[in-house]
């Protein structure tokens, strides 16, 4: 018989000893309304009579209070045996022979070792936040649970009294084990947090944490990159409490999000980000194909849109402002399938109604700065990467063909660097001002990135500036840009074949600078 199998157990006495006390004297109310008998070590059980909640003490079953300044409350067969002893004809005589009183349900948390760390690094007393009595607790009630029901996260204490209300007291097999494995993963991440805590500090290239603690998240993907590939989410487990952070979207509107959404959805939202103004970013496949910045959000959702007429068809957005009540009428007769923003006045949200299909999203700004990293996988292996953000600077403009370009162009050339480096290589941005009107992405060579480019903007290639993720190998690139009408050209430069391609600028008068860095994404 599986673990998830067997009858369901009636709850008649549970024991309580948490150190996290949010929600607890509303959960044990309602189990006190169904009958339970309540017992609690001193702590708990003083939290609660301040709520008027009755509860016997603990210490009843164990004849002493608490020793060596309460590391030994718990540790003791008057309450390991009421939760071990196995419900059987055996196990209830042994129960009598000893005087022992079964535990049907134990709630249990642990002093905050991670929350302690986080907040006092450098602190000498971190043993001190270890918990033995709670961890074992937990790891006896979880053993127990073709019998014992455990709880060790206060967010679900509202589904299990809820099932308990239903039942008529009574908890399922199947939830039981749920609630035993969700226990030993509590358990599990608490014995990883402390041996991190009080290991020395290792060197760790690159600052890359030495462990990541994932753990499947509640988050329904409709599907992977295809319909009938399931999909999934994973979150880091983090302190405190060993808990999951929270999503940094809300859909608030349409279907649940798939694996390809949330793809669009992190190219989005990152791109917007790289702009001070109100800006915009149309994504299909996890690439740019259109981004405009404005002095209203309206004007950078139609900048933006207006690129690249056929790409944008059932495209994703977003943008770094709030949508104001005018803002979707610059969406009129594109289908969109996701919408992304900060925020969403409840106009816009009237306006957006109609559409049926439109999947609308509340999602958290970017971050900006600071130290981040990105995982992908390969071979079975998880690689991790460090965010670029690493901002281009006025001297990293060298000019190497043609004279400088305008402090206009100069601006459109930053502004096609910030979205290029978001574009799949081999990538190329056309830019007039902070808009573009060309991308060619994901091309085996640099020239087909180029002739695409110049194939979306079309006569809006006259005049405009090219930014290149990575070296031109050849000349070609730079000859079609020069045919189209392209002013000025940046581009990290280092190929072996750089003279001839400054000569090419040269003989077409483009203005070209070299950055001697890359932007290249994989």
């Amino acid at each position: 018989m599986s673990s998830s199998e067997g009858p369901a157990i009636r709850i008649g006495r549970a024991l309580v000893s948490v150190d996290d006390k949010s929600g607890l004297s509303d959960f044990a109310r309602g189990l006190a309304e169904l009958g339970v008998e309540l017992w609690a070590t001193t702590g708990t059980r003083t939290a609660l009579a301040a709520d008027r909640v009755a509860v016997r003490p603990a210490e009843e079953l164990t004849g002493l209070a608490s020793w060596f300044g309460g590391r030994i409350k718990t540790l003791h067969p008057g309450i390991l045996g009421g939760i071990l002893a196995p419900r059987t004809d055996a196990g209830r005589r042994e129960l009598a022979e000893h005087g022992l009183l079964p535990f049907d349900l134990v709630v249990v948390n642990f002093y905050p070792f991670e929350r302690h760390l986080a907040e006092h690094p450098d602190a000498r007393d971190r043993e001190e936040y270890i918990d033995i009595g709670g961890v074992t607790l937990a790891r006896a009630a979880a053993k127990n649970h073709a019998w014992v029901t455990v709880v060790t996260d206060p967010a679900e204490y509202a589904p299990v009294l809820a099932e308990l209300r239903a039942s008529g007291g009574a908890i399922s097999a199947a939830t039981r084990a749920r609630l035993a494995v969700r226990a030993f993963e509590r358990a599990t991440d608490y014995d990883a947090a402390i041996a991190r805590g009080l290991a020395p500090p290792a060197p760790s290239p690159g600052g890359f944490p030495e462990e990541l603690v994932l753990r499947r998240e509640s988050l329904a993907l409709r599907y992977g990159e295809n319909p009938h590939q399931p999909a999934a989410t994973y979150a880091l487990a983090s302190p405190p409490g060993g808990g999951l952070a929270p999503a940094p979207f809300t859909v608030l509107k349409g279907a649940s999000l798939s694996y390809t959404n949330l793809l669009d959805l992190d190219t989005a939202r990152a791109i917007a980000a790289e702009f001070p103004l109100p800006s915009a970013a149309v994504v299909k496949h996890a690439t740019p194909c259109g981004v405009a910045s404005a002095p209203t959000l309206r004007e950078a959702l139609e900048r933006a849109i207006a690129t690249d007429p056929v790409a944008r068809y059932g495209c994703a957005i977003a943008v770094n402002r709030p949508l104001g009540p005018d803002d979707p009428a610059a969406l009129k007769g594109v289908f969109v399938d996701l919408l992304a923003a900060p925020g969403v006045d409840a106009a816009a949200a009237a306006a957006l109604a109609h559409r049926t299909k439109l999947k609308l999203v509340r999602v958290d700004p970017a971050p900006v700065g600071g130290a981040s990293w990105e995982a992908k996988t390969a071979l079975g292996r998880v690689l991790l990467q460090e965010t670029d953000r690493r901002e281009l600077l006025a001297s990293d403009f060298r000019l190497v063909a043609g004279t400088e370009a305008t402090g206009e162009e100069r601006c459109a050339l930053d502004f096609a660097w910030r979205v290029v480096r978001h574009a799949k290589s081999n990538a190329i941005v056309l830019a007039r001002g902070p808009q573009t009107v060309g991308i060619g992405s994901g091309q085996p060579t640099r020239v087909k990135a180029v002739e695409l480019a110049i194939e979306v903007a079309g006569e809006r290639a006259r005049g405009s500036v090219l930014a290149s993720d990575a070296f031109f190998p050849f000349a070609d690139g730079v000859e079609a840009a020069g045919r189209a009408g392209v002013r000025a050209i940046l581009q990290p430069g280092g190929s072996v074949r750089d003279p001839e391609v400054i000569a090419a600028a040269e003989r077409a008068g483009i203005a070209m600078y070299f950055t001697g860095w890359r932007v290249f994404r994989h």
